[in-house]
């Protein structure tokens, strides 16, 4: 444990960021996996709402920082040729 005030503010804030990042990252699955379940069920309409909503999601965490900007730009890139290829 730490004996510094500025140690243990930094413990404080470590914590405090590890959650938010855990939820951001979490969220950005989320949306990710709302697409993926769409494309599996061959909905070309719901998957393409879903890509909507999930684009700024993992653009929002590239910007944040928990995710690499070409990571993000992979995984959207990914799921829109996934989409186009559907029928329909």
């Amino acid at each position: 444990m730490p004996n510094i005030a500025s140690a243990k503010k930094r413990v404080r804030t470590a914590k405090k960021r590890t959650e938010m990042n855990h939820a951001r990252k979490s969220r950005v699955r989320t949306f990710t996996r709302k697409v993926e379940e769409a494309i599996a069920a061959g909905k070309k309409e719901a998957a393409v709402q879903a890509l909507k909503a999930a684009e700024p999601e993992i653009m929002r965490g590239v910007s944040k920082g928990v995710i690499h900007k070409n990571t993000g730009s992979r995984k959207v890139s990914r799921l829109a040729h996934r989409i186009a290829a559907l029928p329909g």
